[in-house]
């Protein structure tokens, strides 16, 4: 672009994106298919945070807004990314079902190194696509590169089962890819779209 050097964003939050979180409830907006602006956003590629960042304040505000948002009643998840509440981002907030008291973790620029077999088919639903859900191919193990949130360094993690079909799922969105895209199977989530217009009415 004319006039914007090369590398001035340098992996720092812009202005925009710290006044997106800082006046963003706890409960933070979940961006869905619905909506052909939020659709777009939701397809861009997300990028890395620089160490600066990482240790930022905005960081800790986005990263307890993404639990509160995913744990919240009203979306009780398992994963979200940060591409899902409007920020395109490589931080995603996934439910470790593979450690004692499953504790949701954070993690900053997140990839996947490699896939390990054998793939398994399993049912998936999605924050942004409320209402619906698919069967979808996914790796049972995976090994999972991400920067430390202290020290900095990246760090690698061999995770499988549940937890591994979540990182893939998140990482995904961080990559502007919807679970639909892999699904072979879609049908809609009859309990969940009578929730969804529940709480529509009771707004």
């Amino acid at each position: 672009k004319a006039g914007v050097p090369k590398g001035t964003d340098k992996g720092l939050f812009r202005q925009t994106e710290k006044s997106l979180i800082s006046n963003a409830d706890s409960v933070m907006h979940v961006f869905t298919v619905n909506d052909t602006t939020e659709l777009k956003s939701l397809r861009r590629k997300s990028i890395e945070l620089s160490d600066s960042a990482i240790l930022s304040s905005t960081f800790r505000m986005l990263s307890a807004k993404l639990l509160a948002t995913v744990t919240s009643p009203q979306q009780d998840g398992v994963g979200i990314s940060a591409p899902q509440v409007g920020i395109n981002r490589r931080v995603v907030a996934v439910m470790r079902y593979d450690k004692p008291g499953k504790p949701f973790e954070i993690y900053a620029n997140p990839y996947i190194d490699t896939l390990i077999g054998p793939i398994e088919r399993g049912l998936e639903g999605c924050l942004s696509v409320p209402g619906m859900q698919g069967m979808v191919s996914r790796y049972s193990t995976i090994v999972l590169s991400y920067k430390d949130l202290k020290t900095l360094q990246t760090r690698k993690d061999t995770v499988s089962g549940y937890s591994a079909i979540i990182f893939q799922h998140e990482c995904d969105h961080l990559e502007g890819i919807l679970y639909t895209d892999k699904a072979d199977t879609m049908f809609v989530d009859e309990k969940w779209k009578a929730e969804l217009n529940k709480n529509k009415h009771t707004k």
